[in-house]
């Protein structure tokens, strides 16, 4: 590890995998986290900005700066997903409403200010949610495409389908001019699709082994999981659900628990049946350059153990 933190922006709609997924970037020394950015998703944006900042509460992170971002997708109307989230898009636990406030400036501002005033290539996103942040900055301000470092992303889905729509992941689907203005503009990708995440499964273990920390982010982790994962179980019948979001925050720490390759992704805007589809050119037959590298595998043990220990921290 280097003596320097990397400097990241998480752009997320928390959501109980997103707020997972923060606790561990907050309690990882390897980050400088320099804000989160709020976009509707999950829930609505008026919800996933306080759910953000009760998640810093929570981490007792109130230093870290929330901006709230776009209201709703560049093109399409919202669809969000309380029916998995439940109405607050943090059911499960009681956290308490936030006492710090949500900053006065608007998180495409504020990606765009931090990435022209760090120097190029020092600052890496985390996107946790639809892409719509990062492209209206991209659209706003081209000179930023070569500044950002990386955006590692959850999102999208190719052997293993959507789960939105037959085709489509929630995270695509629900903006998908976005992540297509993201894919097409020359920023190095890191995309973490339903392939991966579907391997890393809230098993009972896992979810009690979280529990047992017994500190208030371990339960409060734990009753995250309880309530996020009973719809994925009853979907995919298996014991747990898939944890998606916290594998981009462990893929930044740790990528040799990850496997995948250099791919060409083309994202899907103009069909019906296959809005939001990320086209996976995994086994190289176009001549379209790779843009993005698409990790396919992960070490789930490996990954449970470094989010446990990490959250013990907090």
């Amino acid at each position: 590890m280097s003596s320097h933190p990397r400097a990241i922006i998480i752009d997320t709609d928390p959501g109980q995998d997103d707020a997972v997924a923060i606790l561990l970037a907050l309690a990882s020394p390897e980050f400088e986290v320099l804000g989160i950015c709020a976009v509707a998703g999950n829930v609505p944006l008026a919800l996933t900005e306080k759910n953000a900042r009760k998640i810093c509460e929570l981490a007792r992170r109130t230093d870290i700066p929330v901006f709230a971002g776009a209201p709703r997708p560049l093109v399409r109307k919202l669809v969000t997903a309380e029916y998995v989230h439940g109405k607050t898009g943090l059911d499960g636990p009681v956290l308490p409403e936030p006492a710090m406030p949500l900053q006065e400036m608007d998180a495409v501002d504020f990606i765009v200010e931090t990435l022209r005033a760090r120097p190029a290539g020092t600052v890496s996103m985390a996107t946790l949610g639809p892409l719509t942040n990062i492209a209206l900055a991209l659209v706003k301000a081209p000179d930023i495409a070569s500044r950002i470092a990386e955006i590692v992303m959850m999102g999208g889905g190719f052997f293993e389908g959507g789960n939105t729509t037959p085709a489509a992941e929630f995270n695509i689907y629900v903006d998908p001019h976005a992540a297509k203005t993201v894919f097409d503009s020359g920023v190095r990708i890191v995309m973490l699709p339903l392939d991966v995440t579907h391997k890393a499964l809230t098993t009972r273990a896992r979810v009690e082994a979280i529990r047992a920390l017994g500190t208030p982010v371990g339960i409060a982790t734990a009753e995250l999981l309880d309530f996020f994962e009973r719809f994925d179980e009853r979907k995919y019948g298996t014991d747990g659900g898939p944890l998606h979001d916290p594998n981009v925050i462990a893929y930044m720490l740790e990528p040799s628990l990850y496997a995948g390759r250099d791919c060409n992704v083309e994202i899907e805007t103009g069909s019906e049946l296959t809005l939001g589809l990320t086209v996976v050119d995994w086994w190289d037959v176009t001549e379209r350059p790779k843009n993005a590298r698409v990790v396919r595998d992960v070490d789930a043990d490996g990954f449970f153990a470094l989010l446990t220990d990490r959250l013990a921290r907090l």
